[in-house]
């Protein structure tokens, strides 16, 4: 999902690269509005989980891997503008220092995970919230929006590198989405049981403080 140095087209990864840093600076704007200072503590340590949880891989098939992505995770625990400051301190974190996608990609992986992964997740699970209702519908909704993330994530990835003309479409959409499909299983398991124990904790809390 991070895409390295030399897989995109220059005209491609300069557009993705000034919306990136244009979305950022509205992510700012938007989040300094509302966001409290004992809150900006809370969006390190959820910065720092998911860039801790993307080292730690889980198998997948055919001897392949794959990691938490994270995005849906930050989404619904903090919402999508908050998930976008999060996304792309990690991704910014992972290029620089561990050589984790590119330089020149930055943008275009900012974009994928940064911004259509949380707004994707943040669209389906408001709506399954909407539509579903008790703790399983509450469940499955956190499931598929994790997994719809990842995968149009994926989708998006695919399209950058087949429109840069290194890689037909018919080839690399498959091949992405494929392989995704089953890593999303394991980002909806994590993101749920995540959030569950979250909200848990929440609950505890809450009740302590009217004690």
């Amino acid at each position: 999902m991070h895409i390295p140095d030399g897989f995109l087209d220059p005209k491609i990864w300069v557009v993705a690269d000034l919306f990136g840093i244009g979305y950022l600076a509205q992510a700012v704007r938007k989040t300094r509005k509302v966001l409290e200072n004992r809150q900006i503590p809370t969006l390190a340590v959820m910065a720092a989980f998911i860039f801790a949880a993307q080292m730690i891989n889980f198998p997948v098939a055919g001897g392949t891997s794959g990691h938490l992505l994270g995005g849906a995770l930050a989404t619904i625990l903090l919402g999508p503008w908050n998930a976008g400051i999060i996304m792309t301190t990690v991704l910014i974190i992972q290029c620089l220092f561990f050589y984790d996608g590119g330089v020149t990609a930055l943008g275009a992986n900012v974009l994928n995970m940064a911004v259509i992964a949380p707004w994707v997740a943040y669209a389906v699970y408001q709506a399954s919230t909407r539509l579903f209702k008790g703790q399983g519908g509450k469940v499955g909704g956190i499931f598929l929006a994790s997994w719809l993330s990842v995968m149009f994530a994926a989708l998006a990835c695919s399209v950058e590198i087949a429109l840069s003309g290194y890689i037909p479409l018919k080839v690399v959409l498959p091949a992405m989405t494929g392989w995704h499909a089953l890593i999303g299983i394991g980002e909806g398991v994590i993101t749920a049981v995540v959030v569950s124990v979250v909200s848990q904790a929440r609950e505890m809390k809450a009740g302590e403080e009217k004690v």
